[in-house]
């Protein structure tokens, strides 16, 4: 507390839910969904503040430390939140994907941006980042530096039990939970913490952008951000997901753009995918089905993207109606030829089947217990891996 004001982190969380009355008010079928855009930056101000946090409470972050890190641009402004508030100099690797407005927030709030200027040649965009981080950690004036880990750090799962127990105080019982998928970390954290608890019988649909490799497909180029991934992070529990739908960039922004119509509340890339889903299922389901949705930010990134026509249009996303489906293509897996809006009913396996699904996922056998993420100091003597193993091709 500072004076009679509380600090700035406290008042991430205990963010609104809304109902959404897709496909249609009339028929009463709908989602609840969680708006993670009210916190200050979005849903990661969550993962930043707590890994912040616990690294500090076990003197793997000393005082005044520098920390460094890999981001698309939402952790990047959760962590600058978290250096403000704990006193640690901010240093963000991002990419020429980064938009405009959130270079400028994060330089804005203290932190420093390095950008990478090619991508690599296994792992795009997101391992070039990954390996500027090793580097920057090896240079001496880093010195006891240290890294989140965000892809592997077991602490950005579990900060998100908070939000999963306060979908219960605001809904109480639901049936579905639909996230969309990137490091894995709030897909995984809300749904272990409900499972374990309030919802044992919890289903849990994941979103993935088409060309993402975190459920097995090819790595391409994608154009969406926040979602996805062209590593592999160990945090996504593979085996917690009944279903996985692969969302493309066109129909993430129909659907963006017609919540901001319809409904005045919207996001970008995640938001418009999980809601496409979203909408799907409580029209599909049985009536009475309780869908509860994570929309992960707000709109104000993505202006110049999602909901700018000339982007959109250079781009190819404004397709004439009836062009971007309204139903999902059913697959049998990863290697049905995914390029668009697509349907894998995964089936929950449970903690038996673990080793057999992420080998399939990954294309190769996984170990009987994963492995648990390094997060202590890192400096130029003991640096620990940053990233994922990379695969070929993809830039995120």
């Amino acid at each position: 507390m500072i004076g009679n004001l509380q600090p700035a982190a406290a008042a991430v969380g205990n963010t609104p839910v809304l109902w959404i009355d897709e496909p249609s008010p009339e028929g009463g079928r709908g989602y609840w969904a969680k708006l993670e855009g009210f916190n200050f930056g979005g849903i990661k101000d969550r993962a930043a503040l707590h890994m912040v946090e616990r690294a500090r409470a076990r003197g793997e972050l000393r005082p005044g430390a520098p920390i460094v890190e890999s981001t698309s641009g939402t952790l990047g402004l959760g962590l600058a939140l978290a250096g403000v508030h704990y006193g640690h100099p901010v240093h963000i690797v991002t990419d020429p994907g980064l938009e405009p407005i959130v270079e400028r927030m994060l330089t804005a709030h203290g932190a420093r941006v390095h950008l990478v200027r090619e991508p690599g040649a296994v792992g795009g965009w997101q391992q070039a980042r990954v390996d500027r981080v090793t580097e920057l950690m090896g240079r001496p004036e880093f010195a006891g530096a240290w890294c989140p880990n965000q892809y592997h750090n077991p602490d950005n799962a579990t900060a998100y039990e908070p939000l999963a127990a306060e979908l219960v105080r605001q809904i109480g019982q639901f049936d579905v939970l639909v996230c969309a998928v990137g490091t894995g970390g709030h897909s995984a954290g809300i749904a272990r913490a409900l499972r374990a608890e309030a919802l044992p019988g919890l289903e849990l649909v994941g979103v993935d952008s088409v060309a993402s490799t975190i459920f097995g497909l090819a790595a391409g180029p994608r154009l969406m951000r926040g979602l996805g991934s062209s590593i592999h992070p160990r945090n996504v529990d593979h085996a917690a997901f009944d279903e996985v739908h692969w969302v493309g960039p066109a129909e993430a922004v129909r659907t963006a753009r017609r919540l901001a119509e319809r409904q005045f509340a919207t996001g970008g890339w995640s938001v418009g995918a999980v809601a496409l889903v979203s909408a799907w299922l409580a029209r599909t389901r049985p009536r009475g089905t309780r869908i509860a949705a994570v929309f992960p930010d707000g709109p104000q990134r993505y202006f110049d993207t999602v909901f700018n026509d000339e982007y959109c249009g250079t781009h190819g996303l404004l397709g004439r109606p009836g062009a971007i489906p309204d139903e999902p293509r059913e697959v049998s897996g990863p290697g049905d030829g995914v390029v668009e809006w697509s349907r894998w009913r995964a089936g929950r396996c449970g903690a038996a089947g673990r080793r057999e699904v992420v080998g399939a996922v990954l294309g190769r056998p996984a170990p009987a217990t994963t492995p648990a993420p390094a997060t202590t100091p890192v400096g130029a003597a003991s640096a620990q891996p940053v990233g994922a193993a990379p695969v070929e091709g993809g830039v995120q």
